[in-house]
C-alpha cells in the first residue's frame, strides 16, 4: 500500500509524526533519541519551539512542517493526473454499461451521453485529486502544532520516509511521554 501512496504523492516522506512536549529539555533529549532511531537523518528531524510560533517569518515555519517543496508540487500534479484519468474510466466503464443495458438515453444520443459521462468523470476525477493534493491530515496536525507552540510548548516534527522509521519514531515519542500527532 505504502509502495503506491508512493507512487501517487511526489513527496518521499508521507507521513509527519509531531511529539509536544511543555519543556525543552524533553523536546531535545526526544529528538536525539529519535535520530537515533536506524535509518532517520538530522534532516528528517526538526525542533520548534514557541519562538518558530511568532517570528516575523512565517516560512520558517512552513519550512519545518512541509520541507519538501518540489516534492509537493509534484504530488498536485500526480494527484490531478491520477484522478482525472481514474474519473475518465469510471465515467467511460458507466457508459459501456449503460450502453450494453440499452439505456434510451444512451442509445438515442451517444455521443452526447458518452461526451457528458466521460467528462463528468473526468471533472470528478479532478475534484478528487485537488481534495488529495491539499492534504487535509497535513492541515490538522499543522494547525494543532502551530496551537501548542503558542501555548508554550515545544515540538519535535519527524519525516520518516519509511512505515518501519514511522513505527520506530512513534515508539520512541510515545515512550517519552509526549503528546504524539501524525498523519496518515
Amino acid at each position: 500500500m505504502a509502495y503506491l501512496l508512493q507512487g501517487l504523492f511526489g513527496e518521499r516522506s508521507l507521513t509527519k509524526v509531531v511529539g509536544l512536549f511543555t519543556q525543552k529539555g524533553q523536546a531535545e533529549s526526544s529528538m536525539e533519541e529519535v535520530m537515533r532511531v536506524g535509518g532517520i537523518r538530522t534532516s528528517q528531524v526538526r525542533l520548534l519551539g514557541p519562538q518558530d510560533a511568532r517570528a516575523p517569518h512565517r516560512e520558517l515555519f512552513s519550512y519545518s512542517m512541509e520541507p519538501e517543496t518540489q516534492g509537493i508540487a509534484r504530488t498536485f500534479y500526480q494527484t490531478h493526473v491520477v484522478g482525472g484519468m481514474a474519473g475518465a474510466a469510471a465515467g467511460l466503464a458507466l457508459f459501456a454499461w449503460f450502453w450494453r443495458a440499452g439505456h434510451p438515453m444512451i442509445t438515442s444520443s451517444p455521443l452526447l451521453a458518452f461526451i457528458a459521462l466521460v467528462g463528468f468523470g473526468t471533472t470528478f476525477g479532478l475534484l478528487g485529486g485537488g481534495l488529495l493534493s491539499m492534504r487535509p491530515d497535513h492541515i490538522r496536525l499543522i494547525t494543532r502544532v502551530r496551537s501548542a507552540l503558542r501555548h508554550d510548548h515545544w515540538a519535535v516534527v519527524a519525516h520518516p520516509t519509511t512505515p518501519e522509521q514511522t513505527a520506530k519514531v512513534k515508539a520512541v515519542l510515545h515512550d517519552s511521554a509526549a503528546e504524539v500527532v501524525s498523519t496518515l
